[in-house]
């Protein structure tokens, strides 16, 4: 690796929500709640308290993709923080951070996972955040379409 570039990224993904921080907040530590990016995984266990630990497996590619964290921060309505590991983070602890900002009737999210290897895999968190706020996004839009 050049020497000039870091060995680690940090990564930004913001959307707009059409809810308020508290219901983006409570879907995100919900694994049975869709949007949540533990909902609809292969195995999941979750203790969404501070220190608490998760654990998910996602199928993806044919591969199963086992991560691992700790929640550091959670203060609803307004941010959470927890550890990331897995396979992609070539085993470095990632930090993922949610900050959610009312704006009106909406709440603006902003996720920041930092220490991220600056390599493909690491990179790729990018796309995989995306998918899971576009599926926070899909189903608050839902909930507002008209019947």
């Amino acid at each position: 690796m050049n020497s000039s570039q870091p060995n680690t990224i940090e990564l930004t993904v913001s959307r707009t929500v059409q809810a308020s921080p508290a219901e983006v907040f409570d879907v995100w530590i919900d694994s049975s709640s869709p949007g949540s990016p533990w909902f609809g995984v292969a195995r999941a266990i979750l203790q969404p308290v501070v220190d608490g630990l998760f654990y998910h497996l996602v199928q993806f590619e044919g591969h199963d993709w086992a991560h691992y964290g700790r929640f550091t921060v959670l203060e609803r309505p307004r941010r959470i923080a927890h550890t990331w590991v897995s396979e992609a983070t070539r085993g470095l602890e990632s930090m993922v951070t949610l900050t959610l900002e009312p704006q009106g009737d909406q709440t603006l999210v902003h996720l920041r996972h930092s220490n991220l290897p600056n390599d493909a895999m690491g990179r790729r968190h990018e796309e995989g955040w995306g998918f899971v706020l576009g599926m926070i996004v899909e189903r608050f839009n839902r909930r507002s379409r008209p019947v």
